[in-house]
Order: C-alpha cells, then sequence, then structure tokens
C-alpha cells in the first residue's frame, strides 16, 4: 500500500498536466465520451431547457427514482468498506461515491473522469458538504489513470464499465488495486429484451459505444481472469415500473426481491452488482 502522501503527489502530478498535452493521448472513442458527458453534466444547459428537448436527453433520469434497493446495498457498502481507506470513485461523474466514502471515513476519497466539468461539479459539492480535507478530484483517464501501483484499497465502478474497453480497465484496475483490495460494479445487464428496446428507442442519451457494451455475465467471466469474483446481485426487474404506478412501487419491490433470486429469471433484471477481489500472489 501506498504511503497517503505519495498517492497526493501522484495525482498532483496528473493535476498539472497540460489540457492540450492530456487530449492530444486520447483516441476518438474517448474524445466522444469527454465531449458526451461534458454535455450532460453541464448544469446550466437544462435551466432554459424545453420540456421536450429535456425528455429527449434525460428522460432515462425518471427510472432512477426506481433504484432504491440497489442504491441502498451501493450506499451501505461504502458505509461498511470505507473507514481509514484510500477509496477511488472510478469515472465518478459528479462525485457523489467519492463523497459518501468521505463522510463514511475514508483516509482519502479519490475521483477521476474524463469529463473537466464532471470534476468541476464534484469539487464544489465536495466543498458545499464540508469534505474537501479529504477528497481529491482530478481529470483523468480511466484506461490508463497514472495512479501508483497498488494505491487504492477501495473502488466503486457505478454506471460506467460500458463506457470502457475492458480488456484496458480490467488489468488497470488490478494494477492500481492493493493487496486486499475490493471493487464494487453497479452496471446495467444486457438481457432484459424491453430494456434494449428501450435503450434502441433513446438513441440521444448513449454513446455509440456506450449502447453497443452493456454488460453481461461474459464480462464477469472475463473479469476472471484479472480478480477473484465475489458476490453477484440483480436488482429491479418490475420495480423498474415504479415511476409509472408509483401507488404500488413498494409492492413492486416486494416482487423484486423474490423473482431476483430466481435463476435465469433474475437475468432480467435492470441492474447487477458484482464484486471483484485482489487476488493473492
Amino acid at each position: 500500500m501506498q504511503e497517503l502522501e505519495s498517492i497526493k503527489k501522484a495525482l498532483q502530478e496528473i493535476e498539472q498536466i497540460p489540457d492540450e498535452k492530456w487530449k492530444s493521448v486520447l483516441n476518438d472513442r474517448k474524445l466522444k465520451e469527454l465531449e458526451f458527458h461534458d454535455a450532460h453534466r453541464d448544469r446550466t444547459q437544462t435551466e432554459d431547457m424545453d420540456e421536450d428537448t429535456y425528455e429527449k436527453f434525460y428522460a432515462n433520469k425518471k427510472y432512477y427514482s426506481a433504484t432504491e434497493l440497489s442504491k441502498n446495498y451501493v450506499d451501505d457498502w461504502i458505509s461498511e468498506h470505507s473507514k481509514g481507506k484510500v477509496f477511488l470513485d472510478y469515472a465518478c461523474g459528479n462525485g457523489f461515491n467519492a463523497i459518501k466514502a468521505a463522510k463514511a471515513g475514508a483516509q482519502l476519497a479519490i475521483g477521476i473522469d474524463i469529463s473537466p466539468i464532471s470534476i468541476e461539479n464534484a469539487k464544489l459539492d465536495a466543498a458545499e458538504q464540508g469534505v474537501s480535507e479529504n477528497t481529491y478530484f482530478v481529470q483523468a483517464d480511466a484506461e490508463d489513470t497514472k495512479l501508483p501501483d497498488e494505491s487504492v484499497e477501495l473502488i466503486i465502478c457505478s454506471g460506467m464499465l460500458h463506457h470502457l474497453d475492458l480488456s484496458c480497465a480490467f488489468p488497470e484496475l488490478e494494477r492500481i488495486l492493493a493487496p486486499g483490495g475490493k471493487i464494487l460494479a453497479v452496471e446495467a445487464l444486457d438481457y432484459n429484451p424491453f430494456i434494449k428496446l428501450y435503450r434502441y428507442l433513446t438513441p440521444s442519451m448513449r454513446t455509440e459505444w456506450e449502447k453497443a457494451h452493456i454488460l453481461s455475465l461474459k464480462d464477469v467471466r472475463y473479469a476472471k481472469k484479472y480478480f477473484d469474483i465475489g458476490d453477484i446481485k440483480y436488482w429491479h426487474i418490475l420495480s423498474i415500473l415504479s415511476p409509472h404506478v408509483r401507488s404500488l412501487s413498494k409492492l413492486l419491490e416486494v416482487c423484486d426481491r423474490i423473482l431476483t433470486k430466481i435463476p435465469l429469471v433474475n437475468l432480467m433484471a435492470w441492474i447487477f452488482t458484482f464484486e471483484l477481489k485482489k487476488k493473492v500472489k
């Protein structure tokens, strides 16, 4: 495990890379991801947006109100494991998981993301919530983080692995994960035909790469090349309908608790989570 000061020094060095130099080594896929996520996380963009335009680009956000069960699981995982640890919110977006880890007592909660607007949002939110001292947000390439070897004890990958080339991301995650370290991945699952149809009908909400790389159990099997696999859990089969039938939301959650335990039926879940653990050498 790297000393904390050497990790902070590495983060400072990443932060000092000139913008033009940083972008010059990104391929077209990564530049498109940067542009897409800058646009979608620009908080000023939605202020004067008309309802039809908002629906075109952000209509899927209403479904995230149905994710209470998986959200609680992720929050509990962060709270249980973060205290005293170096935590990484990998491709952090606006950094809410790093902020949660900082509040849970992480020694240092790091957030990296390809989008500079996301990083600025995360810094502002961390300051507003009083955790600037034990958070550090920096623009970086998730497939080439430039973090020191074995420097991070706990990592969360929340809804972002499908934006990456896993043949690059998994070895990079393995490299930076400290002995005894754990990763929690939270991803959409690519089996439910109705959800696949919805993705097809809403192309403006996703990049071309993202649409083609929603995760399946094949990707978890591939991860075994680099990690030991921990708990795999499935979430939200019927509860995804909650935004349309709010009066039945609790009943749908109860049904999901049963359905997500049934083999094959659970593959119809919208979201799944899986743990990756550092292999013992």
